[in-house]
C-alpha cells in the first residue's frame, strides 16, 4: 500500500469521525481486505491476522508467529502471537484508545457483499468496548472508484462488444433465413469466438436465451439441449467482457432483446416498452442527481425503475435488483441499484461504473418470455453518462 493511499484512507476515516479501520482475515475469508490493502489474494493464510489503520498515526499489524511475514508488505509496527490469550491481549493493546471502528460488517447482514467478519470476532471486540460500524462506504471509496486509465479500458470493451453484438444479430438472421440450423449454444460459441478475436476475456457466458428460456434471468444454454433459433423466435442476448491484457481493466456488460423475421406481439411490445421506460427512469434520476451535485443511494435508482414496472402491473415479474456495480470484477464492490434483495444505502460515487438492467419475466402461459434491457453508466463529478448504445426498440432480426 502506497503512502498516498494510506493518507487518503486516514483522511476518509477522519471525515467519517472514525477512530480507525480494522482489517481481519482467516483462510482468505475477506477478499475485500486483500484488494484494498494490496495483498496477494493467493497468499497461504491459515492463522488469523489483524491490521489496524488508525485515523491518525502509524498502522499496526498482528500476526501469528508461524505466519509472521504475511503482512510485511504493509506499513506499520508488528506484533506476534501464538496462543489465543496472547492474541486477545495484543488485540486489546493494538486498539487501545480507539472506540469507533469500521470493519467489513453490515448490521443485520443488510449489505451482505461487505459482511465478511464473523459474528464471534464482532462479539470479542464489543466485549473490549469497541463500537463496530460498517466499512461499506469506505470499501466503495477505495475499491469501486476508478482511475481515468481504468475508465478508458471500459470504453475499449464497450466499442468492441457493441460491434460484436451488432454483427451477432446479423449472423443470426443470415443463418435462419438460409435455412441453417442454429441454436442458443452455437450462438454463444459464435459470440465467444468473436470476443476472443478482439482480445477480450469473460466469465461464464455470454448468454443467449430463446422464448421461454428468456423468462429465466439466469438461464444458461447447454450443448445438446439448447433451444433452436428459428423464424418467429424471441431472443435475449446478455454479453459481457473486458480487455484480456489488462488485469485492472473494467468490464462492459449489456443485454438486448429481439424477434426473428417478424414483428413483436402486442404483449412483447408492451413488456419491452415498460422495461425500457423503467431503465430510462433510473438513468434520468442518476443523471439529474449528478448534474445537480446531489447524493444518490443505490436504492433510490432501483425505486425509480421499479415504480414504472409496478405502475404497468408487472411488479411481481421483476424479480432482481435494477443494477450492480462494475469494476475489475463484473459485480464490483460499490453501490448496487437495489431496494429489493437488499436496501442498498451506499452512495453512487463519482468515478464509478454500474449497470442499469430492469427486467420482466413472464410465467409459463400462451406467451412466456422475458425482457431485460441493460446498459452501463459511468459517473464523474457533476456528470453521469450511459457508456454504450441504448436499445430503444426490439431488434428486428
Amino acid at each position: 500500500m502506497t503512502t498516498e493511499k494510506l493518507e487518503a484512507i486516514q483522511a476518509q476515516l477522519r471525515k467519517q469521525n472514525l477512530d480507525g479501520w480494522l482489517f481481519y482475515d482467516h483462510h482468505g475469508r475477506d477478499p475485500l481486505a486483500y484488494g484494498i490493502l494490496g495483498l496477494d489474494p493467493s497468499m497461504h493464510v491459515t492463522r488469523r491476522w489483524f491490521y489496524f489503520l488508525p485515523a491518525e498515526g502509524e498502522p499496526k499489524k498482528l500476526s501469528h508467529r508461524i505466519e509472521a511475514g504475511r503482512l510485511d508488505t504493509l506499513p506499520g509496527s508488528k506484533t506476534l502471537y501464538s496462543t489465543w490469550q496472547e492474541l486477545e491481549a495484543a488485540l486489546a493493546a493494538m486498539l487501545s484508545g480507539a472506540g469507533k471502528l469500521a470493519m467489513q460488517y453490515s448490521p443485520r447482514n443488510a449489505i451482505m457483499y461487505v459482511s465478511m467478519v464473523d459474528a464471534g470476532t464482532i462479539e470479542l471486540l464489543r466485549e473490549m468496548g469497541k463500537e463496530i460500524v460498517s466499512s461499506a462506504d469506505l470499501v466503495s471509496e477505495f475499491e469501486a472508484v476508478l482511475t481515468a486509465d481504468q475508465v478508458a479500458t471500459h470504453y475499449v470493451a464497450q466499442r468492441k462488444i457493441d460491434a460484436i453484438l451488432e454483427a451477432g444479430w446479423k449472423h443470426m438472421g443470415d443463418m435462419v433465413r438460409a435455412g441453417a440450423r442454429l441454436d442458443e449454444f452455437q450462438m454463444v460459441t459464435w459470440l465467444a469466438d468473436a470476443m476472443q478475436r478482439e482480445g477480450l476475456v469473460w466469465e461464464h457466458g455470454p448468454n443467449v436465451s430463446v422464448g421461454a428460456n428468456a423468462a429465466d434471468s439466469h438461464y444458461e444454454p447447454v450443448q445438446g439441449s439448447a433451444a433452436e433459433i428459428r423464424r418467429g423466435s424471441f431472443v435475449l442476448i446478455d454479453i459481457w467482457g473486458k480487455q484480456a491484457d489488462r488485469p485492472d481493466a473494467v468490464w462492459y456488460d449489456i443485454t438486448w432483446t429481439g424477434v426473428v423475421d417478424r414483428e413483436p406481439t402486442p404483449l412483447e411490445q408492451l413488456v419491452f416498452t415498460t422495461v425500457r421506460d423503467a431503465r430510462d427512469a433510473a438513468i434520468h434520476l442518476v443523471e439529474k442527481r449528478f448534474a445537480d451535485n446531489l447524493p444518490i443511494a443505490g436504492w433510490e435508482a432501483d425505486d425509480a425503475a421499479r415504480a414504472v414496472i409496478r405502475e404497468a402491473g408487472f411488479a411481481q415479474h421483476f424479480t432482481h435488483r435494477t443494477g450492480h456495480n462494475i469494476g475489475t470484477e463484473l459485480h464490483g464492490a460499490g453501490a448496487h441499484l437495489d431496494n429489493l434483495e437488499t436496501h442498498d444505502e451506499r452512495r453512487i460515487l463519482p468515478m464509478t461504473c454500474f449497470s442499469v438492467e430492469p427486467g420482466i419475466y413472464l410465467p409459463p402461459g400462451p406467451e412466456c418470455f422475458g425482457v431485460r434491457s441493460e446498459i452501463d453508466m459511468m459517473t464523474s463529478v457533476g456528470k453521469a453518462v450511459v457508456t454504450g448504445k441504448i436499445q430503444r426498440e426490439l431488434v428486428r432480426i
